[in-house]
């Protein structure tokens, strides 16, 4: 039931956003300072993400600690038709079109407990015509899960690795 609720809360969450970009408006106030596009760039496409991350456990610096391995996600766009293939390292977004593009993190803002961070990315450009060609930046906001297990990862452990599901929405932007 728990997953019910959630699942149909994200998707008002995608149908309130999917509302604003037809009106021609995203309200950016609701999100953190931090990972707020700059003036200048409008919304592009709204997708929802189903994927997972992957965790390595790893010694740095004398200690043990799950570190961050790399993401792997599906993004649909708002009718559900899955539109862009999220991977990484590096963080690369590619379109079915060919279109492809990565990004360099800029800013990150806490988000739910057990859930990744939201985040804001600059986008490379692309460099094929398509649906990525033109993004400037990318925003991961409304996470549910992904974040490294708070155990697990000891000294005879390391080099394993552990893979945690996540969803949220991806939102790309372009300039006026």
């Amino acid at each position: 039931m728990k997953k019910i609720i959630s699942n149909s809360l994200t998707l008002v969450g995608l149908f309130a956003i999917a509302t604003s970009v037809q009106a021609g408006a995203f309200n950016q106030s609701t999100l953190p300072e931090s990972i707020q596009v700059p003036a200048g760039n409008e919304l592009a496409l709204v997708t929802h993400a189903k994927g997972n991350i992957t965790w390595e456990c790893k010694t740095t610096d004398g200690k043990t600690g799950w570190a961050f391995a790399g993401p792997r996600a599906i993004l649909s766009d708002i009718q559900g038709n899955a539109a862009i293939s999220y991977f990484g390292p590096p963080a690369t977004w590619e379109a079915f079109d060919g279109s492809s593009i990565t990004g360099k993190q800029l800013a990150v803002s806490p988000s739910k407990a057990g859930s990744i961070p939201m985040q804001l990315v600059k986008a490379n450009a692309s460099e094929k015509d398509g649906l990525l060609k033109g993004v400037t930046y990318i925003q991961r906001i409304n996470l549910n899960g992904g974040k490294a297990p708070a155990e697990g990862c000891n000294t005879s452990k390391v080099g394993h690795k552990m893979v945690v599901n996540y969803s949220g929405d991806y939102l790309f932007w372009k300039a006026k």
